[in-house]
């Protein structure tokens, strides 16, 4: 059954003052409408951030340990609707249950995490150069924080968001992606039910190019935290830098897994497997390009094709499934020019190439797992982001070309190595552009307690999650207190 999914501004659900709405299906069976969705107008978005204004003086008042109250509580809600809200993830989004519970359980443990940070939101204390004088700094935050999350972890990022900004004093204005505003709406109706105060928390619907740019532009916005493709995050740049505006960017990656001559094959097969396949490859941390040492390249290339093919492709909710659906039509066309370009490159298509159209997955957006080899460092489908379920399988023949291989495209995400050697894994740690590094494992995977962020054209301003070094050194500023107590004018730096 179809919900009926409004924005949440000051405490309420309302419609759009426009009164626009758009239906949003299901993309493993497009006939099924998961959700009507109010769009919102640009009068929308100013009611949200006037809410935000007005009760960020009463929310930066409450100590930070009463803030972590309310989110623990959300955290609890959320434990309690966990399945619920990861079939809605499954059903709106298109990832398999497991994944959709998984997305839910990350927002979790973040509300978990942010809650105790509410007793540990630390500056520091150091001593003076002069007597009778203190030296600290303390957190404050920013005001009115806009949030823009995307559609492939519709619960856990916008969680990544919401809970740090809040913790550290903020008012928000989420808007989520227009591919899964369902889900987006579900995290806010926790919070709600947790008893945040009229104000704190906004939601706003509609799509980027409008609803987004507008918002995260508005002249009562503080700062702004976005997460989705290059192209809008850099667009974004453009148009925040003339305001001196904090902004936190997250966006593509091009993934590599290096696989060296003395690795565990097995668990190098397992790991590019969910690296490349797992959320269909929607994930900017996916593992799109595999190195795989020139004395056992064949070997494991035939592993993986043989693997792949035994992967079950269908709806999400359906316990055999490996590999669910694309999230919409935009994504499949993406995904299958990028297959056209890879074979009129001179890759070899190994596995896969095709939609699939037949049976269950009928009217979904299906596409087989693709396989490349005999990729080229240079080829476009080896430096640009696919976010699909292609992988490109490329040769190397020292740790010296594989490690200059994965630097040689414009982002900096995530990478992984297969090795026995601790050596050749020290090197690979030290040398690999990118902010995640894996060793002995897929490139795919973080925990919410560190950072989360990438290099180059991977992202810019404070990572997310994590705490100090991560989302609290982005939601928060640091003031610097200096106390005389002396009685008497003491001059700093000045010989006496």
């Amino acid at each position: 059954m179809a919900s009926i999914v409004r924005n949440f501004i000051a405490g309420k659900w309302v419609d759009s003052l426009g009164g626009q709405c758009f239906e949003k299906t299901n993309p493993a069976d497009t006939r099924e409408v998961v959700a009507s969705v109010t769009i919102s107008a640009g009068e929308d978005v100013d009611r949200a951030v006037e809410a935000a204004r007005r009760a960020h003086r009463d929310w930066k008042a409450l100590p930070a340990p009463k803030r972590g109250e309310i989110l623990f509580r959300a955290g609890e809600l959320l434990l309690r609707k966990k399945h619920e809200l990861g079939t809605l993830v499954t059903r709106e989004m298109g990832k398999v249950l497991a994944e959709g519970l998984g997305d839910v359980q990350e927002a979790i443990d973040m509300a978990y995490l942010m809650a105790g940070e509410g007793r540990r939101l630390s500056g520091e204390t150091v001593p003076s150069e002069l007597p009778d004088k203190d030296c600290k700094s303390v957190r404050e935050p920013h005001g009115v924080t806009a949030l823009i999350t995307p559609w492939n972890f519709p619960t856990a990022i916008p969680a990544w968001k919401i809970f740090p900004a809040l913790i550290c004093g903020n008012t928000v204005v989420l808007k989520p992606s227009s591919a899964t505003p369902a889900c987006a709406a579900g995290l806010v109706q926790a919070l709600q039910e947790a008893g945040v105060p009229e104000g704190v928390v906004n939601l706003v619907l509609g799509p980027g190019e409008e609803v987004g740019e507008y918002l995260a532009t508005h002249p009562g916005v503080d700062a702004v935290s976005f997460t989705g493709s290059c192209s809008a995050g850099e667009h974004l740049e453009t148009l925040l830098g003339a305001k001196h505006r904090p902004l936190a960017l997250e966006m593509g990656g091009k993934n590599a897994i290096i696989v060296m001559d003395d690795a565990d094959l097995h668990l190098a097969l397992e790991g590019v497997l969910w690296g490349a396949f797992g959320t269909s490859g929607q994930r900017c941390t996916a593992s799109s390009r595999v190195l795989v040492h020139a004395s056992l390249y064949e070997r494991f290339l035939e592993a993986l094709k043989s693997a792949t093919e035994r992967l079950k492709i269908g709806p999400g909710l359906n316990p055999s499934t490996d590999v669910g659906p694309l999230v919409n039509e935009q994504q499949l066309s993406r995904v299958l020019k990028y297959i056209g370009i890879g074979q009129e490159e001179g890759a070899r298509l190994v596995f896969g190439g095709n939609r699939i159209l037949d049976g269950d997955r009928a009217h979904g957006y299906f596409v087989e797992p693709t396989i490349f080899a005999d990729v080229l460092p240079r080829m476009r489908i080896a430096q640009e982001e696919i976010f699909g379920p292609v992988v490109s399988v490329l040769r190397f023949a020292t740790l010296e070309e594989a490690i200059t291989i994965v630097n040689d495209v414009p982002f900096g995400l995530s990478s992984a190595m297969y090795t026995r050697d601790v050596n050749t894994s020290a090197r690979a740690e030290r040398d690999l552009q990118t902010g995640l590094v894996y060793i002995n494992a897929s490139t795919i995977g973080a925990e919410i307690q560190l950072p989360f962020g990438g290099w180059k054209h991977s992202g810019s301003g404070h990572p997310e999650a994590g705490g100090r070094g991560g989302a609290l050194d982005f939601y928060s500023r640091v003031k610097v207190i200096y106390r005389d107590f002396s009685g008497r004018l003491q001059k700093a730096q000045i010989d006496s």
